[in-house]
């Protein structure tokens, strides 16, 4: 409603039951409008007491993405009050809508489920073992997030720089060389690097670090590893 034409019907007098009359809106209405404008009017507290909600307010609350607290809040009743009008006017939270759709996706089996994420929008959501459904891209980003850390931890705990010519630089150019391959229990490539912590620096205590260069030189025997000096030797490296 629109503030101006609330002040001055109120300075005239009018109470809220009789503005709601004259707009044809439920009195619940002009009084969610009056405390939104912070106005007041005789009959005020009378028709609160009655603990109603017009439909339009709570409908544009819940389109607003309010919770039942939030709305509670709002129109100053109790959450058990907004419960009851939500219910007797067929509405749902956002929250209470998604809680639903979950519930209905994991019955129906589903994988996916298409639900609003804070991040990405309307997106892929997919169950996780534990039975929640996650977002895909924010999924993704994390296991991309931590095996950057995990690169970025094993390679300093390992010297941080080759071992046979000492580079430093650029932490996507250094690499793990497995001294006996048939020790290797995994690679810390960057797929690799997507175990825990535990498992990744027990794989790197069998690994001397070089650079992708020296790597290729190695693997093709055209380069040794006789350690340049003042690098840490093989036996040093952190296991935790």
């Amino acid at each position: 409603m629109d503030e101006d034409s609330l002040k001055v019907l109120l300075a005239r007098g009018l109470s809220v039951e009789r503005i709601a009359k004259r707009f044809g809106r439920d009195p619940s209405t002009v009084s969610y409008w009056m405390r939104k404008y912070g106005l007041e009017a005789p009959g005020r507290e009378k028709h609160a007491a009655k603990g109603g909600i017009a439909r339009e307010v709570l409908e544009e609350l819940v389109a607003q993405g309010n919770s039942i607290a939030e709305i509670a809040e709002a129109v100053e009743l109790s959450k058990g009050t907004v419960r009851h009008w939500l219910k007797k006017y067929g509405l749902r939270t956002r929250a209470s809508a998604t809680a639903g759709q979950v519930s209905s996706a994991r019955a129906a089996g589903l994988l996916t489920v298409r639900r609003e994420c804070a991040t990405h929008g309307l997106t892929d959501f997919v169950i996780e073992g534990r039975g929640y459904y996650r977002c895909k891209q924010c999924r993704v980003e994390r296991v991309v997030a931590h095996r950057r850390t995990a690169k970025a931890q094993l390679v300093d705990e390992a010297g941080g720089r080759c071992a046979i010519c000492g580079y430093d630089r650029y932490l996507g150019a250094l690499e793990f060389h497995h001294l006996d391959p048939s020790q290797k229990r995994l690679g810390l490539s960057h797929r690799g690097v997507g175990h825990a912590m535990s498992t990744l620096r027990a794989e790197a205590a069998k690994c001397v670090l070089l650079c992708s260069n020296c790597h290729a030189e190695v693997e093709g025997g055209v380069s040794t590893l006789a350690l340049k000096s003042g690098t840490r030797p093989v036996e040093d490296v952190a296991d935790g």
